[in-house]
């Protein structure tokens, strides 16, 4: 296969306690958001908290700003807007359920046909979530995760062994609690696509693990008694280094394209993707291996 990098000889097992401890702060960070995902004090999408969605389209250009205000001087505040790119359509996300006797959907309708007549908004799609039901979905979302990480323990174990497992587990652990500690800080939405997004960095984090896995599985086959386990990890990351840079850059690539074109739904979404792939290259290298090597205290 193609090499971008031959012969490298990166002492990366030598980082390892500078590494720990970016990792312990991400974690820190991580673990903070998600007591607060708990206490409903993050910025919850209408999926976890209850509310509504409404599709809208207008048929001539509407500015966004000037939708939001004339909904939140009509009654309808905590109001969320994207607007579709390149169409006149806006998702619109509250979450109210209703405003007095009147619901949601039939108050916005009424909001848009007097502020905007020129306009002619459709109401597209209406979808109300309880409250019930978010709590729901929050739990079911964690329980996901939960369950990923599991698997990812049990397949780790039966494929090499059970201290490998562990070290995986600790390693994706890091990057979902990562992403959701930038996003907390960045005040992001966090919805369901980006509950699907922490499940897709689980995988990829996972598959780059392997890889370094294997290659350390290889090379100890081969080891001389005079070879100390740090060696053959160092030996093993630096030589499917210029692997892991092929594929990083690839989906980087298409990452980028997706926030640059993707519009407003997909940006988000994208984002996530990009802080789990950063995040999870760094992790197989710089947490999973070295976590095997101190368990096994093996290193001269």
């Amino acid at each position: 296969m193609m090499e971008l990098l031959k012969d490298t000889n990166v002492d990366f097992v030598g980082f390892r306690k500078k590494a720990f401890v970016v990792s312990a702060l991400l974690v820190a960070l991580g673990l903070y958001a998600f007591i607060m995902i708990l206490l409903g004090r993050a910025n919850l999408s209408v999926d976890f908290t209850g509310g509504t969605n409404l599709q809208v389209r207008a048929a001539d250009k509407v500015d966004i700003g000037t939708l939001r205000k004339a909904l939140e001087q009509g009654g309808i505040g905590d109001v969320q807007i994207q607007e579709i790119s390149g169409t006149k359509e806006f998702f619109i996300k509250t979450k109210l359920s209703d405003v007095g006797k009147e619901t949601i959907q039939g108050k916005v309708s009424s909001i848009l046909s007097t502020q905007f007549p020129g306009a002619k908004f459709e109401i597209l799609q209406s979808n109300m979530v309880g409250p019930g039901v978010g709590k729901e979905l929050k739990n079911y979302a964690i329980i996901a995760v939960c369950i990923a990480l599991i698997g990812i323990i049990i397949y780790i174990a039966w494929r090499f062994t059970f201290v490998s497992g562990i070290a995986a587990t600790i390693a994706t652990f890091h990057d979902v609690v990562a992403i959701l500690g930038v996003f907390y800080i960045l005040d992001k939405e966090l919805n369901l696509l980006i509950i699907t997004a922490l499940l897709t960095v689980a995988g990829y984090s996972l598959q780059d693990t392997v890889v370094v896995f294997d290659r350390i599985r290889e090379n100890m086959a081969k080891m001389k008694s005079k070879d100390d386990l740090g060696e053959v990890m160092n030996r093993s990351i630096n030589e499917v280094l210029s692997r892991t840079i092929i594929t990083g850059l690839s989906t980087f690539m298409a990452l980028g394209a997706l926030m640059a074109i993707g519009g407003e739904v997909l940006f988000d979404f994208s984002f996530a993707l990009l802080i789990g792939l950063i995040v999870g290259t760094y992790s197989s290298i710089f947490v999973a291996s070295p976590l095997v090597l101190l368990w096994r205290g093996r290193i001269h």
